[in-house]
């Protein structure tokens, strides 16, 4: 599924290696525990859709050092040969707990951790952030996109956009998780069997002698092509296509016209009016162009005779967020508690669970709770690997699909809404976690000037 490169160990920040370096001089090798979590929603994000799961864990089965990255981090002159040791026979050995893809998920809420020696553990910090944090924002904004469409039609068309053919190949999933009904990109077609969808160039009707010519030659290679008609003038587009209807007659098999520019709803409107009086009602609109959730949104609620919306820039790059505050922090080792108390920057220490709570088919709160709690709820996370090797198969496309529309149209209406509203999806810490959270803040806060205890807010 993923593309690994060759030398995919070397994915990595460099102070990842320093700090092994030191760590296996001072004997720091017992278990630790990682959380991934956001640490706060972007602006206008009242949600986030987990995505990129399947990707880094094979990422985590494939990691190894060649020869070839060994000599490269020798020529450093950085590291130790013990290290170089370590790290030449290093195979990841650790279990890892994650919440589905296709889930929701709300800030602080871990999804993934690692359980593995801390040098171990350590070494997956960038790879997993790099792994995690694009489909995650990718698939978020697509959800965002789904829900304004109210089931009508959704394309990927941002490959042109994307940042590189790797990006390009994560975000057609990551839309197609989401609920987008296909993807331009052809690779991504082919690699994760999402439908291949197209119309076609304005340059190809520059490149005849005039439109209706152009329409013409197009329907006669592919007669359920769809027509861009917006060229020229959109109107006279649309007039064309009727032309054309009118030489073919029965033949005529044309499925759709795309606006790609101008004013959507009046566009599609009066094209609908040119298009049911010709007969043509069978012929559906389509539209593109620098669409976001706002457009799709505004389409939707006047009723804009828009089947299908081609989504590229808004959704390539999520464009009004486009990338999320996500963090892999040590929350424990050789089981003590572990958390930073930097302002605007307090975690939440040891392994966690987090219980999704709602009633009648409708999520009402989450609570994170320690590992080993039951309490009431559905639990979110999963153990998805034990010593180093995957649990079980990747979940199918489908599969993640169904669960990502199941996840949304559980949310509350005020949290699907594409306006942030006055307050949060509810995410609460159980009890025994607060309790945790309050001793062992008091246990490793420095003094204040004045003598006694305090935390940095």
């Amino acid at each position: 599924m993923l593309c690994l490169p060759r030398d995919l160990a070397l994915s990595v920040d460099l102070y990842e290696l320093t700090m092994l370096e030191v760590y296996l001089r001072e004997g720091l090798t017992e278990s630790a525990v990682f959380s991934l979590f956001v640490r706060r929603l972007p602006p206008r994000r009242n949600f986030l859709l987990g995505c990129g799961l399947a990707d880094a864990l094979e990422a985590l089965e494939a990691l190894s050092f060649s020869d070839e990255s060994i000599a490269y981090l020798k020529s450093l002159r950085l590291f130790s040969e013990p290290l170089l040791e370590w790290l030449r026979a290093f195979r990841f050995q650790g279990d890892v707990f994650a919440i589905p893809e296709g889930t929701c998920v709300f800030a602080e809420e871990p999804l993934l951790e690692v359980v593995a020696p801390l040098p171990q553990a350590q070494l997956l910090e960038t790879l997993l952030l790099n792994q995690l944090q694009l489909p995650t924002a990718t698939a978020s904004k697509a959800a965002r996109q789904v829900l304004a469409a109210d089931h009508r039609s959704l394309v990927d068309f941002g490959m042109r956009r994307a940042h590189g053919l790797d990006a390009a190949l994560k975000i057609a999933r990551a839309a197609y998780v989401a609920g987008f009904q296909g993807t331009s990109n052809v690779l991504a077609a082919q690699r994760h069997g999402i439908p291949a969808v197209g119309t076609m160039a304005h340059s190809f009707v520059l490149a005849h002698e005039d439109e209706l010519s152009a329409f013409r030659a197009f329907a006669r290679a592919y007669p359920e092509a769809t027509l861009l008609v917006d060229t020229y003038d959109t109107l006279e587009g649309v007039r064309n296509v009727i032309r054309l209807a009118k030489e073919l007659g029965k033949d005529f098999r044309v499925s759709a016209i795309r606006l790609d520019s101008g004013d959507l709803v009046a566009l599609s409107r009066e094209a609908r009016r040119l298009l049911d009086g010709a007969g043509l009602n069978q012929v559906g609109i389509s539209a593109s162009g620098g669409i976001d959730e706002e457009e799709i949104l505004r389409c939707a609620e006047t009723r804009a005779p828009i089947s299908g919306f081609g989504v590229g820039t808004s959704l390539a790059v999520s464009q009004d967020a486009p990338s999320l505050d996500m963090v892999y922090k040590l929350v424990a080792y050789a089981g003590r508690a572990k958390m930073k108390l930097s302002t605007d920057k307090v975690t939440v220490p040891m392994q966690k669970q987090v219980f999704r709570v709602g009633r009648n088919g409708r999520t009402e709160r989450d609570v994170i709770a320690c590992h080993d709690e039951a309490l009431e709820g559905r639990p979110l996370l999963t153990q998805v690997m034990s010593r180093g090797r995957r649990l079980t198969t990747p979940d199918s496309l489908d599969r993640l699909r169904e669960r990502a529309r199941g996840e949304l149209a559980a949310l509350p209406q005020e949290i699907r809404s594409l306006e942030t509203p006055p307050q949060p999806f509810p995410v609460e810490l159980s009890a025994k976690l607060a309790a945790l959270k309050e001793k062992v803040t008091a246990e490793i806060s420095p003094p204040n000037p004045g003598g006694s205890g305090g935390v940095a807010r």
